[in-house]
């Protein structure tokens, strides 16, 4: 048995942000039913380009594996009963709207407590369901911009410099679905539910961890640091090799006089104007010049031969392809390849959350509205004149879309 198969979300998502905290908690087996609007072609995220086919994308694919999808039009009120009884068949009811969104939808807890006093509901936004952005739309670059981040990326006299990934939305859809997991925990234990209300805000300013501490504690003020550095460990960074670069990370005494030695600088290891952590910080601008240019003197494959055999914390810097030819990320299954009617074998990376068995049963993402008859006949347990009554009144969309399974 999989470790979350007997919990079921009510999955009220699109894009990237929400869709991968679901992905997350469905590849370990959770029940992930994606309710998507039929009227507006399903989860935005199957528009988006390069990689398009038929009300899919290569984008959602690799955001919505293992997951059900059932069309259904939550702006008409034939749906609202529908919707009710998905809550009385769940655990959760999950979603990534704008801060006011599930007020506006009736998806909070406060609404939905009378139709199952256990449900958990959390709702993944920008700004949160409180204070004056609640209402504004945002995304993963506007947070990375508003919480500082850019400030303290890329080069010293370059411009402000977003991550080379969308960092915030992919930790505010692990953090949502941590949130989310704490809160059927508590629900299954005490009986009753709750509202979990996570924002990319409060996710990104909390990564500001101990630069946010010195600042307020001490008046820090971060800058850019010059090759990807560290603010104050010395070295920890980018260097440049004969043919590419190497990331170093010496985050301790002894690991800087292994990397000084296997450098070849033996002096610099033993020298004792560069002993300790605090003084090879305050000296710098000394220190990382002479070790730049010992570490110009050989390939990024001759260095990694090196200084893996020193035991020095380094990594090549990759390109992606490189990357995912990793032997490290082959001997951990890291890939997963699903079969696609349009685009064939489709390979991407596998969920970093690991629990229990590897779970090698990785299924493609649905089409639009692939589950509906699953869900709403066999789970709901609707009957045809039902199931009739419901599609005569708009609730999944036109008749095209919600008989499309």
């Amino acid at each position: 048995m999989k470790p979350l198969q007997d919990v079921r979300i009510i999955a009220l998502e699109q894009y990237g942000a929400g869709p991968l905290g679901t992905l997350n908690l469905a590849e370990m087996g959770a029940e992930v039913i994606k309710i998507e609007n039929p009227t507006s072609h399903g989860d935005i995220g199957r528009g988006i380009p390069p990689y398009l086919a038929e009300k899919d994308s290569l984008y959602f694919q690799s955001l919505n594996r293992n997951k059900k999808s059932v069309a259904l039009d939550l702006q008409n009120p034939a749906s609202r009963d529908v919707l009710h009884d998905l809550v009385r068949k769940a655990d959760a009811v999950y979603s990534n709207f704008r801060g006011d969104g599930p007020e506006k939808l009736g998806i909070r807890y406060e609404d939905l407590k009378h139709v199952n006093p256990k449900i958990v509901c959390c709702s993944l936004s920008g700004y949160g369901q409180t204070g004056p952005k609640r209402a504004q739309p945002s995304y993963d670059y506007a947070i990375q911009g508003l919480a500082g981040w850019m400030s303290v990326t890329g080069e010293p006299n370059g411009p402000p410099t977003k991550t080379g990934l969308s960092v915030v939305d992919w930790s505010g859809g692990y953090v949502a679905a941590l949130s989310l997991m704490i809160g059927i925990h508590a629900a299954r234990r005490d009986g009753i539910g709750m509202e979990c209300d996570v924002s990319l805000f409060d996710v990104a300013l909390s990564y500001l961890t101990y630069i946010a501490c010195w600042q307020q504690t001490r008046d820090y003020i971060p800058e850019r640091t010059p090759m990807s550095s560290h603010p104050s460990v010395v070295p920890f960074q980018n260097f440049e090799t004969a043919d590419g670069w190497i990331v170093i990370c010496c985050a301790t005494d002894a690991f800087y006089r292994k990397f000084a030695t296997a450098l070849g600088r033996g002096d610099l290891a033993q020298d004792e104007r560069f002993a300790t952590m605090s003084q090879r910080s305050t000296l710098r601008d000394l220190l990382v010049p002479q070790l730049a240019e010992a570490m110009k003197k050989r390939t990024t494959a001759e260095w990694i031969d090196i200084l893996e055999t020193a035991d020095v914390p380094s990594a090549p810097v990759n390109s992606v392809r490189q990357a995912l030819a990793e032997p490290q990320a082959i001997a951990r299954e890291s890939l997963v390849t699903t079969d696609h009617p349009v685009f064939g074998r489709i390979t991407g990376v596998r969920s970093g959350v690991r629990v229990g068995p590897l779970n090698r049963d990785i299924r493609r993402a649905p089409t639009l509205n692939e589950h509906g008859k699953e869900i709403l006949g066999g789970v709901l347990g609707y009957s045809p004149e039902k199931l009739a009554a419901l599609y005569a009144a708009g609730a999944f969309g036109s008749s095209d879309t919600a008989s499309s399974s």
